[in-house]
């Protein structure tokens, strides 16, 4: 049985090796990961799937501020075992972190993706479309979501800053 649910206090090893499964080394040489780079995720936002005692999936959220639009959150990795691909385990761990985000009252989620797959939670490259990432990255899949009724990207501009909490 598939169950997703908040990451654990202890989830972090398996879970790397689950990105190095998935994603490999490349996932160091990102522009997300800059944002990402010796910070915790944002409080109660990271989400794993696991089938049985087997991790087969992850996905966290992370404060930044999106120039100035403020405070933001910026999605990523989110990241399936390959022999889960097409199963729904991913759009279950989105769905969960997105849902948890705007209970929490964040405003917006940004990310750096495939904008097929992302279009369906509603992610599109309007509200980003003035925005910068710190370090190359490709504009086309540079999106964001509003979450709630407010719009509070649409206009910004500035090069988003990671925000949250740093790892002692």
């Amino acid at each position: 049985m598939i169950t997703i649910d908040r990451e654990g206090a202890n989830a972090h090893i398996e879970r790397e090796k689950l990105l190095d499964r998935v994603m490999g080394p490349a996932r160091f040489g990102k522009s997300s990961e800059i944002l990402r780079r010796n910070r915790r995720p944002a409080d109660g936002l990271a989400f794993v799937a696991f089938e049985d005692t087997h991790m087969i999936g992850t996905v966290r959220l992370w404060n930044i501020s999106a120039g100035n639009a403020g405070d933001a959150l910026l999605l990523g990795p989110l990241a399936v075992d390959k022999i889960y691909s097409g199963s729904g385990v991913g759009a279950g761990l989105i769905y969960a972190a997105l849902n948890a985000a705007q209970a929490s009252g964040h405003r917006s989620v940004l990310l750096v993706g495939d904008p097929q797959y992302y279009a369906r939670f509603g992610f599109h490259a309007e509200p980003a479309s003035n925005l910068l990432m710190p370090g190359d990255f490709d504009r086309h899949r540079f999106q964001a979501i509003q979450l709630g009724n407010e719009d509070v990207l649409s206009g910004s501009t500035g090069v988003l800053r990671a925000t949250g909490a740093m790892i002692h």
